[in-house]
């Protein structure tokens, strides 16, 4: 913790290059739970023009002893702290050797070194690394790293770390020694190290050169037979990267480990990935179809990083979106090209609407390249992944598909083994592909989500659009208008794809590029009637504002031929629907007629009858009436169902897979379409349908099926309501993955007591708040999943989370100012109830010293 003096923004401007540069990085570590012994020999190399001074970060470390060239320093002498090392009058080029003491026993936030289920793990990224040893730790400085690892050999006999293992041997007094060597030179945050009682399985994959790599998967021994599926990921990955954009891997040996505590979903370290244990153990009777969706496209994204991440790393953190928005993107491509391109990328835009767009619109917006931060734990954002991932995207669909491919070539050629910006990326682009890019780049650097207002002119059979960009953030910079790439088609009345002329181009869809605050396309050969298909495809992350009729939904409903724009007008029509007492006979039609495109696909029809959510609804308006709207959501789900009654039922049953544990991508899709199915017949709250949902349950033989069922029981009233969440915790206890299923069926259930439901899961035996899985399987899903529990008017949602912040402050900072972000979304909330959130927001931030991170989240969002 610190003292609220001492916590300095960090400016990009500010940067500068370190007054020396590591070149190699030796490890000793004797590895103890209590006191762990860390030597480390790092050869220095002065960087001209620079001070011959070392000023050296650190955090939690006991000193022990200082070495230049062999000679010790007196560490009275010595500028030092738990955080920091200052060194000067150095010579050009000399070996510094620290011994440092750390005590992973006590480390509760799950960076640095620490233990999970008595197996030692480390988190490097962003600023782990300083936890070991005083050191550079930025990712500008890349040095060649040996570790030699020495253990009790019976209570740890494996031990790993990156790159190669080049020694094994056995000491005295029951100890081992491993050393591993990697032979490229890599930023500190990618540093890693496990060591523990770990089962694990081998495979192998040979590379496009003829190279044999080895695969390894550590996991806990009871978990070995839930590792297939990741062996799966792993070899799809590296023969797509291959394949796709022409990169091999370089090591001989690749391996993944799973942990049950940890931060984050999981890391790229060189060699040796360390995954949260959701993101590798799956079986169809513990993880469900989405777990193994996530399990494929998280797999894919931390190998993707060897290359967009670990052989081309950042200059410094505000150009995090460098290797993780193109990272997100490729792994996004690669997600696509495993399964339903249509689906992933309404996912994706799903996923952008309910995360980043609500961050875009609260007082922690930021630009996808900052300006400056506090702490850079807390820029692990949606707006730097998947809005970054949008921007790489709109470079895709500018350059397109060929050129995009050979300008990253280039890219992975030029800047291999180097730390790089987002504008040397944009440099290459430039040149590969003739474009200047200096007024896309304003995306980098922009906060906020651009509207862009759409009208039609209609002359003849002439139609115009008329596109006037708005920025409702940083609105010094609203005089600059943005390059939107803007995707349209023409759809004829008689639900017929039309082609339409615009430039002398003749084609039934254009790409238009949107340079100016106010600017104008006309199409020619365009029936006065036909219907504009807008944003074909979501091609720029924007929210389009454009004047469409109900008879013109229905239309595009039926003739669409984008699956994105498909899927977003049923949406919109649900939308327009909620509210209403009773539906009109054409919407009953549309949506009957949307439900028999099951049959081609049954995963879009699954997403596309889904009505929007109460936190989807409340994300799209500028005041909200909580109470109101989730009434509003419920009716309109009942009366849909009543409406399709017969229709819903008989696809229910008719989508049964005939193989009921079956895998598939058709079994999953057709388990999607009738969890769906039964959710809308569930709000009729007819007595056959509740006795529906419990037979499903009873039934099920997939997970994904089970706890479907569950989440509608945990949301209603039923007498068997206990018993049945009872009898799933009796057959689950022990798997802890699956138990945090258990506890976010209740936190997100729309109970009328969830509030008391949550108040109690955090005091159940199995709820650890040393646990991120299981701290935010209550807390993350309660306020996202439950918006009118959490806002209750009483203001007992906001107090007991900023309870639970202040709680966790103390154990883990960085799972705590995630938990505060909620808090931080209040504009569109009554005047009352942003009283009480920002109540609660003062109270967290008078309370004691806090971390920089929960600082940081708390000071912005009460300006």
């Amino acid at each position: 913790m610190k003292n609220r003096d001492d916590i300095k923004a960090i400016l990009l401007s500010d940067y500068r290059q370190p007054s020396y540069w590591a070149r190699s990085v030796h490890l000793t570590l004797d590895l103890d739970p209590d006191t762990t012994h860390v030597i480390s020999v790092v050869e220095y190399e002065h960087n001209p023009g620079h001070p011959k001074s070392l000023d050296l970060c650190g955090k939690d470390l006991t000193l022990k002893s200082v070495k230049v060239n062999g000679q010790v320093r007196d560490l009275a002498t010595l500028t030092h702290s738990a955080e920091h090392l200052e060194l000067h009058d150095l010579p050009e080029r000399f070996t510094l050797e620290i011994e440092t003491l750390l005590h992973p026993k006590n480390n509760t936030a799950l960076e640095g070194l620490y233990i999970s289920s008595g197996t030692f793990f480390t988190q490097c990224e962003a600023q782990g690394f300083r936890r070991f040893t005083y050191f550079l730790d930025r990712p500008d400085v890349m040095a060649s790293y040996e570790t030699t690892i020495i253990a009790d050999k019976t209570k740890y006999p494996i031990l790993l770390s990156n790159g190669n293992r080049v020694e094994v041997r056995d000491l005295e007094n029951g100890k081992h020694l491993v050393k591993w060597q990697d032979p490229f030179p890599k930023p500190s945050y990618l540093f890693a190290l496990v060591a523990g009682n770990l089962g694990h399985k081998e495979e192998s994959f040979t590379t496009r050169s003829g190279r044999k790599v080895g695969l390894h998967i550590y996991v806990d021994h009871e978990n070995l037979h839930k590792c297939d599926f990741a062996f799966t990921a792993l070899k799809h990955s590296m023969k797509w990267d291959e394949d796709v954009y022409g990169l091999e891997y370089d090591l001989d040996l690749f391996m993944i480990v799973a942990v049950n505590d940890f931060n984050m979903g999981a890391m790229e370290n060189k060699g040796l990935n360390i995954f949260n244990a959701k993101y590798v153990l799956a079986s169809p009777e513990t993880a469900t179809d989405k777990d193994f969706e996530n399990i494929l496209g998280i797999v894919g994204h931390e190998y993707f990083h060897n290359w967009s991440g670990n052989r081309i790393t950042l200059r410094d953190w505000f150009q995090l979106s460098l290797k993780e928005g193109l990272t997100v993107f490729r792994d996004q491509q690669f997600s696509s090209d495993h399964g339903s391109a249509a689906v992933k990328r309404i996912l994706d835009v799903k996923r952008l609407r309910d995360h980043q767009f609500p961050e875009d619109d609260s007082p922690i917006a930021h630009p996808v390249r900052p300006e400056s931060y506090i702490e850079i734990n807390n820029f692990y954002t949606s707006t730097v992944y998947e809005k970054g991932a949008e921007i790489i995207r709109m470079i895709h669909t500018l350059l397109g598909k060929d050129m995009y491919f050979k300008a990253m070539t280039e890219y992975f050629k030029r800047f291999d083994g180097q730390a790089v910006t987002i504008e040397d990326m944009i440099q290459v682009i430039e040149e590969v592909s003739g474009r200047k890019l200096d007024q896309f780049k304003r995306w980098y650097q922009r906060p906020g989500t651009p509207i862009l207002h759409v009208d039609r002119v209609i002359e003849d059979k002439n139609q115009t659009l008329k596109f006037r960009q708005e920025f409702t953030k940083a609105k010094e910079q609203a005089h600059e208008a943005l390059l939107i790439p803007f995707r349209v088609a023409f759809l004829g009345s008689d639900k017929k794809p039309l082609d339409t002329t615009y430039q002398g181009k003749k084609a039934h869809e254009h790409l238009l590029e949107i340079t100016e605050l106010e600017q104008s396309f006309t199409f020619s050969d365009t029936p006065k009637d036909a219907i504009p298909s807008l944003l074909r495809g979501f091609s720029a992350p924007v929210k389009l504002k454009a004047n469409v009729t109900f008879e013109q939904r229905i239309i595009a409903l039926a003739a669409e031929t984008d699956s994105f724009n498909k899927f977003e007008a049923a949406q919109e029509l649900a939308e327009q629907m909620i509210g209403k007492k009773e539906l009109p006979k054409d919407y009953v039609d549309a949506f009957k007629a949307l439900l028999s495109h099951a049959k081609t696909d049954a995963y879009f029809t699954a997403l596309a009858i889904q009505p929007p959510t109460p936190d989807q609804l409340a994300n799209k308006r500028e005041s909200i009436d909580l109470k109101v709207l989730y009434s509003d959501y419920l009716k309109y789900s009942a009366l849909i169902a009543e409406s399709s009654y017969k229709e819903l039922l008989e696809a229910y049953h008719n989508f049964a897979n005939k193989d009921p544990k079956a895998m598939d991508g058709k079994a999953a899709a057709n388990r999607e379409l009738r969890n769906t199915i039964l959710f809308l017949l569930s709000t009729t709250n007819k007595p056959e349908v509740l006795k529906l949902v419990k037979d499903h349950y009873r039934t099920a033989q997939t997970m994904t099926d089970s706890i479907a069922a569950l989440q509608i029981v945990a949301s209603s009233q039923d007498p068997e309501r206990q018993s049945l969440l009872g009898e799933f915790y009796k057959k689950w206890h022990k798997d802890p993955l699956v138990i945090d299923k258990w506890f976010a069926a209740q936190s997100s259930s729309s109970h009328p007591d969830v509030l008391k439901h949550v108040e109690a899961l955090v005091k159940h035996d199995d709820f650890d708040i040393y646990n991120p899985n299981r701290v935010y399987s209550v807390l993350r899903y309660f306020p996202k999943l439950n918006p009118y529990g959490f806002h209750h008017p009483s203001g007992e949602g906001y107090e007991w989370l900023a309870d639970m912040v202040i709680e966790l402050d103390r154990s883990n900072p960085q799972v705590a100012s995630r938990i505060a972000v909620p808090l931080s979304r209040y504009k569109a909330l009554d005047s009352h109830r942003q009283g009480l959130v920002k109540k609660a927001l003062k109270r967290i931030s008078e309370h004691g010293p806090l971390s920089s991170d929960v600082y940081e989240i708390v000071s912005k969002s009460l300006i």
